[in-house]
């Protein structure tokens, strides 16, 4: 069986609570790790002398070692896709109008080139367990491309079959070329669960369904689907869709179905502990108590809701209420990133922000002469917890998202050496990670494999990838 060491960091932050004030913090920290799970961690000193030696060693006294970070929401397909002229300054539906007559001429080696690549710049910024909302599958394509293509990476992955089966001729916003028959995705759903889904402690792949948004699929879809997921009892099948996103979805919602949008879930039996929504932006006071009750989890995705002026996610409200939320990077067109670090910074950002901009009655909390505390409304160990313990949350899962033993060996580590992190990381190496900068990770562990070492890729060549995948790009806007 192999063994890992990572000797003698500076600082381990395990987020091993439910409250991040309460995470445990070492300096000067060891952990062992065997057949990909962790077996020891804690203070060097107290490393047993049988576990000082492993196959790998990572002398770790210049890094900071927290757990991989968790990416709850993505649409790696469209790292093909971004900064297109056109949209760079559109709202949502204007976006995917202007760019689903681009994604029609996706083909399977697009699907699978993106999804390396949109992995690779995931691992590089300390992710170690990813999901996917692939929801068209034009020319032949399937979501076994993506999943092939994530085995190469060694990444953990939650591949979601998205689908979308109301066109613009039935009312919905996509073109009636990339929906599909129900049939069909029903039944491709339940092929790739028997054959790609692992239920086990520490599955690297596991299958969810979902239908894209309400705009895009029938409440008959939306029923079925999540019967479909809940016939294979306690295999952790999830659910997983878009949902109160923007003011146009909403009055979507209100116009079609005469229901907010979680009142439309709720009607579908959309809410759940099996069940996670993108975004949630406009999710009102009665939707954030039903999300608490039922707790339904929501990936929120900063970067993605300020791209398209979406608004800002109720976050604070949300967590204080008991609603399970992680981070999203969405799709690389609708953030021109996938970069979880940055992802959990803007997270703190936006949220004081956000908290500056309410009505002082919907405030409350601490003042100061009668001011608000704007700045505590998020702190970077509330945004990192959110990065990983909570994004575990979200995906259901017990065994990552952070560092205890018995958990997998998931770790992502920063250099506290760098320039960016001087003056900062001396005093606070953890808080300095989101504070001073976004840098990439220097090692990336993933179920005790290193799958970079040093800032590099180990299972593939970078420059090799970009430039496929560049090529890829270039064809795809061919003709448009």
């Amino acid at each position: 069986m192999a063994t890992l060491l990572i000797h003698r960091a500076r600082c381990i932050a395990t987020f091993d609570h439910d409250d991040p004030t309460r995470c445990t913090e070492w300096t000067d920290a060891s952990l062992f790790a065997r057949d990909g799970v962790i077996e020891w961690l804690g203070p060097s000193a107290q490393l047993p002398p049988g576990l000082q030696a492993a196959d790998e060693v990572i002398h770790a006294q210049h890094l900071l070692v927290v757990p991989g970070l968790v990416n709850t929401h993505h649409h790696m397909f469209q790292s093909l896709t971004r900064a297109i002229p056109g949209v760079q300054d559109a709202e949502l539906f204007t976006w995917l109008r202007g760019l689903y007559p681009i994604w029609q001429r996706l083909t399977p080696d697009m699907i699978r080139v993106s999804t390396q690549l949109a992995m690779a710049e995931l691992l590089l910024s300390g992710c170690t367990t990813s999901s996917d909302h692939l929801y068209l599958f034009p020319n032949g394509a399937r979501l076994d491309d993506s999943i092939e293509a994530a085995q190469t990476m060694g990444m953990r992955f939650v591949a979601t079959r998205g689908s979308m089966s109301v066109g613009e001729s039935q009312g919905g916003l996509p073109p009636d070329a990339l929906v599909e028959n129900e049939a069909h995705i029903l039944k491709d759903s339940q092929r790739l669960i028997e054959t790609w889904h692992g239920p086990a402690h520490g599955a690297m792949l596991q299958i969810a369904l979902a239908p894209c948004s309400p705009f895009s699929v029938s409440p008959e879809l939306m029923r079925e689907s999540a019967a479909l997921a809940r016939s294979f009892k306690g295999q952790s099948v999830r659910l997983h869709t878009h949902l109160a996103e923007n003011d146009h979805d909403l009055a979507y919602s209100r116009e079609k179905f005469q229901r907010t949008p979680t009142q439309y879930a709720q009607d579908l039996g959309w809410l759940g502990d099996d069940v996670w929504h993108a975004h949630c932006v406009k999710l009102d006071d009665e939707g954030i108590s039903l999300f608490a009750a039922t707790r339904t989890g929501v990936a929120h995705c900063p970067c993605s809701n300020m791209r398209l002026a979406s608004g800002i996610a109720p976050v604070r409200r949300m967590r204080n209420a008991g609603v399970p939320v992680g981070l999203g990077v969405d799709g690389s067109a609708s953030n021109d990133a996938a970069h979880l670090v940055n992802e959990a910074r803007q997270a703190l950002l936006l949220a004081r922000v956000g908290r500056a901009m309410q009505p002082p009655e919907q405030r409350g909390g601490k003042t100061f002469f009668g001011c608000d505390l704007g700045p505590a409304e998020m702190t970077a160990r509330d945004a990192l917890w959110l990065a990983t313990r909570g994004g575990a949350q979200v995906l259901g899962r017990r065994d990552i998202g952070a560092l205890e033993v018995g958990r997998c060996a998931d770790l992502a580590l920063f250099d506290l050496d760098s320039l960016a992190m001087a003056g900062g990381a001396v005093h606070d190496p953890l808080a300095a990670l989101l504070l001073c900068a976004s840098p990439s990770a220097q090692h990336v562990v993933v179920h005790g494999r290193v799958l970079v070492r040093d800032g590099q890729l180990t299972m593939l060549d970078s420059t090799q990838l970009v430039a496929q995948h560049n090529a890829s790009a270039r064809a795809l806007m061919a003709g448009a």
